[in-house]
């Protein structure tokens, strides 16, 4: 088992790419944003739910957690912003910045605050069945983000495929490929 610092941390180096991802990649910012909404809710809400309970009893930080998830907040509204705007406008572009920006506070005070005192407060053991619980809490908060590719079109998904080389694609129904999408974003 993988303890629960990793885990996070993990997640958020993956965030950080999926941004990038969104800056260069201007024609398919729809779909990558979808994807930057699944991954910030499931990660937020594995967090609020498994993680931040523990740290504001465990090590005494409920002033850090009550911040920590109102800066979920913050970022989440931020999102449902830009989801309303048209992604290849200049207004998009000055609103993804800034939700970047309040991403990157909050997770910068996350790994410098928040889990040091987790880490320090629990054990190894205890930060193992953590990253269980924040895992299973993840996935399941994905299943029902993934049930939205299905919602996407067929040439979407075999575009996504194709940049993802995933191989027998051109034979692929569209349930099929939102099925091998998912597999291969799950690796």
């Amino acid at each position: 088992m993988t303890d629960v610092i990793k885990l996070i941390t993990d997640d958020h180096r993956a965030m950080e790419k999926l941004f990038d991802r969104v800056k260069k990649e201007r024609d398919r910012r729809p779909e990558l944003l979808r994807e930057v909404a699944a991954m910030l809710t499931a990660h937020s809400r594995a967090e609020e739910e498994r993680v931040y309970p523990i740290v504001a009893k465990e090590a005494e930080e409920r002033g850090k957690v009550h911040h920590g998830v109102e800066e979920h907040q913050e970022a989440e509204e931020l999102l449902h912003e830009l989801e309303k705007l048209d992604p290849a406008g200049d207004e998009f572009d000055g609103r993804f910045r800034e939700f970047v920006e309040a991403v990157k506070h909050h997770v910068e005070e996350e790994e410098s605050e928040i889990l040091p005192s987790l880490r320090d407060a629990v054990g190894k053991q205890r930060l193992e069945q953590l990253g269980q619980a924040f895992t299973d809490r993840r996935e399941q908060e994905l299943a029902g983000h993934k049930a939205g590719a299905k919602g996407r079109t067929r040439d979407e998904l075999y575009q996504e495929a194709r940049e993802m080389d995933i191989s027998g694609r051109s034979g692929m129904k569209k349930d099929e490929l939102a099925e091998a999408v998912e597999r291969e974003k799950d690796l």
